[in-house]
């Protein structure tokens, strides 16, 4: 199966953060895949057919052969399960399963963060207004999570690079890009990780121009 074509459908205008966590996934494992856009500003995601196709209605989503899968982190964790090639997750059980929770909470929490500097910010250098209280508060969280997972002097979280580092980086860089104030140690972590090959190939996309 693994020999099957791979397809990657993604936000047209590439600012997905989770799109953007499954094309740093496969360009990291080498890996030739058919790129497809939807666009969700028209919608595009709730048209029959990609519905269907994608069962959430949500970007992205990965067609392999006859499986057609959504959640990136689901999508992500199948490609190494299924495919050779560089690891994007640690070989270390105990390090893999720390990522995943990673990966598990960034998605699930820090709403506040992600309303108030949406990926805007990432990909299209939009300026937002001050932090509420309730998205500076979700910042103290992710700084104590964050300084508590990173090692000191470490440029990983788990000694080699995984999509983990991807994920965090992005988190970390909706306030870091933005000028909000991020401890030293953080934002240069942040900065480091969004120069790798596989990020900037995502961060060059050509893309539309933003709508009001």
């Amino acid at each position: 199966m693994s020999s099957m074509p791979l397809q990657l459908h993604v936000d047209a205008q590439y600012t997905s953060p989770y799109a953007m966590s499954v094309f740093v996934t496969l360009r990291e494992k080498d890996l030739p895949f058919a790129l497809h856009t939807v666009d969700l500003d028209a919608a595009a995601h709730h048209d029959p057919a990609y519905a269907a196709l994608s069962l959430t209605a949500r970007v992205p989503t990965l067609q392999h052969g006859e499986l057609a899968l959504s959640e990136s982190s689901a999508i992500t964790e199948y490609l190494e399960e299924v495919f050779g090639g560089p690891p994007v997750y640690p070989a270390h059980l105990p390090s893999r399963a720390r990522a995943r929770q990673v990966q598990a909470w960034l998605r699930s929490d820090l709403l506040p963060i992600r309303e108030e500097r949406n990926t805007q910010v990432l990909f299209y250098g939009a300026r937002k207004p001050p932090l509420s209280a309730q998205a500076a508060a979700a910042a103290q969280r992710l700084f104590r999570f964050a300084e508590a997972l990173l090692p000191q002097g470490a440029e990983h979280l788990f000694g080699q690079w995984c999509i983990a580092d991807t994920d965090l980086a992005l988190m970390i860089n909706r306030l870091a890009l933005h000028g909000d104030p991020v401890p030293p140690r953080l934002a240069a972590y942040a900065k480091a990780q969004w120069q790798r090959p596989s990020v900037q190939e995502w961060v060059a996309m050509q893309r539309p121009p933003l709508t009001a």
